[in-house]
């Protein structure tokens, strides 16, 4: 979650009402002479959940809806795995026993869509380093190179440049690319950063550098034109490699040396203790043995085709690990010189040593396969009745996880990703909140969309593709609740985000809470890292209930048994009561625009602010928005939603995490051109950064 600055929210006067409905929209003077008048009539009707067998019967429905989305048998809901669908199947089932209309989609509830669900290598992979002159050397895939999954596909007959590191770090007056043209080229650029085994680091630490990551290297490189990417380990990484393997191998030394003295201080060894002696040493020199394969396999070892290296997109360009020996050949032939070489020269400095490789290119082919699955959004709808009913409340919680781990999750390896607070808490509470609704017994004056989202995890697909292919027009839908993590309850604290994105939302919140006891926090602002975010990007105010976060988020350790489901029935009845006195209000809630208080992503302090809002529904190249934040400098730059970044600077533009490479090599005060295609022009804009936040 964010880290909005927060408040704690005191109860307050309950707002006019007429009878118990709030009348939204009133003069601020009529509010305050009214309230006093009607405080004794203005009581919250109480909850569905009031009598004992009532919530005894709302807490075991919650229970058995849990345990069924994170049950193992469900995979973690994880994109493109059976359980995904299971789970949805499963909400569609709820939604049509409640009653709602679910023949929404070709007569079903399903919004459906593609995504990427898994990369794998094509079966033609082959690349050469191809000299003006000669025999080209022949890299075999698998033993000598292999592309990687942070890059793309394509045909390959292109100049080679060593880039050095393939670093642009401006504030630290270093640049990999600044004396060299490598629009079209193929460069090779070292893993990690120079200096790595010195105590004091131009560029900081190596662990947490933020220029380190290989897909920020691979951002760079296609930031200045780069038409491929070759990596290289750089020998301060093979030293630690042979460091870690040392002891292995001394190990097996020492028992060698340990069974031949033994075996010496026998005077007269037996027949027996010969045979013994001997293939006690078979045993011991095939450790050796071992250990001395495993220490020359791993000494210059290529990074493996799955690389976890990032959290966004793949390049459009393709990338490869490449072992030293290959690039030395040609370097030698090139430039008369190595990588060992050209490391001690950046190292001493620091400073690049990037250059063309003359006479030589990189041939070929990498073929890297996406395979796209098809996803659904799970929607069901309760209509409204009266003036109002062509306006529309959405309420939703994601329903995906992470499946058996990647990216994303703070464990390696595969392990199933139950996701029970995550979000199996929210879907199961947002079936609870339909049921609530659609069993009261008379028909809201406001329709009411419940969605389970999908893609939530992967960057909020699943809500951005609905605000792009909305049911009905988001211009009539008034409001947006979201609860994404409702199910760890711990000493009565839930956490309410977006409570100023409309000003009838913070008196009806604390009048409700008069009755629900929570202690309540308020966090600031309509965007966040869940599916409310998509909707305030299009001017519709929102509440996100979440309870926090906790030590088995995004682990395999996230499973039901932690789950507090008298908490999650009571954050499912405050959403009930929220959306019941919303529709019911005379008048919508008035949208009101929150400059981002949120801090650059990143967290480090050192990128400057922007203020754009991400639409990860977008599948062109560029960085699409959805909008920009009030008073940001791309708001007042003039960006606007459905605007897609093309060129930032002198940076081209492909991804979301091109964008945020080529953000941090400017500072607070810099006047930035930024060409974004907007419908089919290309319109330039002056955008002037403001400090980090």
């Amino acid at each position: 979650m964010p880290a909005n600055d927060s408040r704690h929210v005191r109860p307050a006067l309950a707002p006019f009402r007429r009878g118990r409905i709030p009348v939204f929209g009133r003069p601020a003077l009529l509010l305050a002479i009214a309230v006093s008048a009607v405080i004794a009539v203005a009581a919250v009707r109480p909850t569905r959940g009031a009598d004992a067998a009532g919530m005894a019967a709302s807490e075991q429905r919650l229970a058995d809806a849990l345990r069924f989305l994170a049950d193992d048998s469900l995979e973690g809901r994880g994109i493109g795995l059976p359980g995904l669908d299971k789970a949805a199947d499963y909400l569609a089932e709820q939604f049509a026993a409640l009653g709602l209309n679910t023949k929404l989609y070709d007569g079903t509830p399903f919004q459906k869509f593609k995504m990427l669900s898994s990369m794998k290598l094509g079966e033609v992979n082959h690349v050469a380093l191809t000299p003006a002159t000669g025999e080209p050397i022949e890299l075999k895939s698998g033993e000598d190179f292999t592309p990687l999954s942070i890059g793309g596909s394509g045909k390959l007959d292109v100049p080679l440049v060593f880039a050095g590191y393939g670093v642009t770090a401006k504030n630290k007056d270093y640049d990999d690319y600044a004396d060299i043209d490598v629009e079209g080229k193929a460069v090779v650029i070292l893993r990690r950063l120079p200096q790595e085994d010195q105590q004091q680091k131009k560029l900081g630490n190596v662990e947490h550098s933020r220029f380190a990551p290989m897909w920020r290297k691979v951002s760079n490189a296609y930031e200045h034109g780069a038409a491929a990417v070759v990596f290289v380990s750089p020998e301060a990484e093979m030293r630690k490699r042979i460091e870690g393997r040392r002891p292995q191998l001394q190990s097996a030394i020492a028992a060698v040396s340990q069974a031949q003295a033994e075996f010496q201080k026998l005077d007269k060894p037996t027949l027996a203790q010969a045979q013994e002696y001997h293939e006690q040493l078979t045993q011991l020199l095939d450790a050796v043995t071992t250990q001395s394969k495993n220490l020359a396999s791993e000494l210059d070892a290529l990074a493996p085709f799955q690389i976890s290296d990032g959290p966004g997109e793949a390049a459009r360009i393709p990338v490869i690990h490449a072992r030293r020996e290959a690039i030395d050949r040609i370097l030698k032939a090139g430039l008369s010189t190595d990588l060992a070489t050209l490391e001690k020269e950046i190292d001493a400095g620091p400073t690049p040593h990037s250059r063309e490789i003359p006479g030589w290119r990189l041939t070929g082919e990498v073929n890297v396969l996406r395979r796209e699955t098809e996803v659904k959004n799970v929607v069901a709808v309760l209509e409204g009745e009266g003036p109002h009913a062509d306006e529309t409340i959405v309420i939703g919680a994601h329903y995906d996880h992470l499946g058996l781990g990647g990216s994303g999750s703070f464990v390696r390896g595969k392990e199933i990703h139950n996701g029970a607070d995550d979000n199996g808490s929210g879907t199961a509470a947002l079936v609870e909140v339909a049921r609530i609704l659609a069993t009261s017994g008379k028909k809201l004056p406001r329709r009411i969309v419940f969605i389970a989202f999908t893609g939530e995890e992967r960057g909020l697909i699943g809500s951005a593709r609905y605000c792009k292919e909305p049911l009905y027009p988001l211009d009539k839908t008034v409001a947006m609740l979201n609860m994404d993590m409702v199910g760890r309850l711990k000493d009565e604290k839930l956490i309410i985000q977006g409570v100023n994105t409309a000003p009838e939302f913070g008196p009806l919140i604390s009048q409700l809470n008069e009755t629900f006891g929570f202690d309540l926090t308020q966090k600031d602002g309509g965007t966040g890292p869940s599916d409310h975010s998509s909707f305030y990007a299009h001017k519709i105010p929102v509440m996100h209930f979440f309870t926090g976060l906790h030590s088995d988020y995004h682990r395999p350790s996230d499973d039901f048994d932690k789950i507090n489901v008298s908490g999650m029935r009571r954050v499912a009845e405050m959403v009930a009561e929220t959306a019941r006195v919303l529709a019911e209000a005379d008048q919508r809630p008035t949208y009101v625009e929150i400059a981002s208080s949120e801090k650059s992503a990143g967290g480090d302090g050192e990128r400057p602010y922007f203020g754009s809002i991400p639409d990860f529904g977008q599948e062109q190249p560029g960085y699409a928005i959805s909008g920009a934040t009030k008073d940001s400098p791309a708001d007042k730059a003039g960006m606007k939603a459905g605007d897609i970044i093309i060129k930032f600077g002198d940076s081209k533009i492909g991804s979301l995490e091109d964008f945020d490479s080529a953000l941090r090599k400017y500072k607070a005060g810099d006047k930035v051109p930024v060409i974004v295609k907007r419908g089919k022009e290309d319109v330039t804009l002056e955008v002037t950064l403001s400090p980090p936040r």
